[in-house]
């Protein structure tokens, strides 16, 4: 229990009796949630932690082969729930968490009670009638930057994925969290996110789900949440009236109310 707990730098706070997980999404950490968290301690017991290699996780317990797909962030997800022996968990998950959390659900839904997914994405490649946003020469390009300058990757993409109508200070946070972020691993973590595609698992679910869809995302299109609400049984569909791919951090009110609506139900 100890060492997951630090491997992850697992915290908990509040005190109630059902618990609400918070997952951060790529070249972040826990917190990434600092906006929304306190929102659920006086009701539940919050745990944030940090992905294996990211935030104050133990980085040398990061393996490229442990984590080259995103079952193996998942299993930082079931590690987490069982040291901490929590089940019927409400699990909030942001961007690739989102799948991360579908992945976990189908291989112990007994851990879980919801699942949260706040601008989720099955595949971020076009493929056929499929919109996921992103077209494959487009990202070979980015891989590039990724891989020879890291900070200029940062600078470029942070503001697109706050969304450029959100202030100036938003995007400039952004990347300094990008660029906080180990280059090696974030160079790894962004080939298996933006590779890859699990929309053939989605009807497999059989935890209840919400997908909270913004505006102008360019990471996670509506086409892309809509297309999880179609093929995922119990998924319930809301569009926040915000724009860019990180509301938690933009507009934390509504994310706030949109899962509190949700939970309570």
């Amino acid at each position: 229990m100890t060492d997951i707990l630090k491997r992850n730098n697992v915290k908990i706070f509040g005190n109630g009796e059902k618990v609400v997980l918070f997952a951060h999404g790529f070249g972040g950490d826990q917190t990434a949630w600092k906006y929304v968290f306190n929102a659920f301690t006086a009701n539940y017991k919050v745990i944030l932690f940090d992905f294996v290699g990211s935030g104050n996780s133990d980085h040398s317990a990061y393996k490229p082969e442990l984590y080259n797909s995103l079952e193996g962030f998942a299993q930082d997800v079931l590690d987490v729930c069982a040291a901490l022996q929590i089940y019927q968990v409400i699990y909030v998950g942001h961007s690739v968490s989102s799948m991360i959390g579908l992945l976990a659900a189908l291989e112990k839904p007994e851990y879980f009670k919801k699942l949260i997914f706040l601008g989720p994405s099955a595949r971020y490649l076009n493929d056929g009638d499929y919109i996921g946003g992103l077209e494959r020469n487009d990202l070979d390009g980015l891989f590039e930057v990724l891989d020879s300058n890291y900070l200029g990757f940062s600078r470029m993409m942070a503001p697109a994925i706050m969304g450029e109508n959100n202030p100036v200070e938003q995007q400039e946070a952004l990347v300094e969290s990008f660029c906080a972020a180990d280059p090696a691993v974030s160079q790894n973590f962004a080939r298996v996110t933006l590779l890859s595609d699990h929309r053939s698992v989605l009807p497999y679910l059989k935890v209840p789900s919400l997908t909270l869809q913004c505006m102008d995302d360019v990471m996670a299109p509506e086409t892309a949440g809509q297309y999880i609400r179609e093929h995922t049984p119990g998924n319930t569909y809301l569009e926040l009236h915000t724009s860019g791919h990180c509301p938690h951090l933009s507009a934390p009110e509504a994310v706030i109310k949109a899962i509190k609506d949700y939970i309570q139900n």
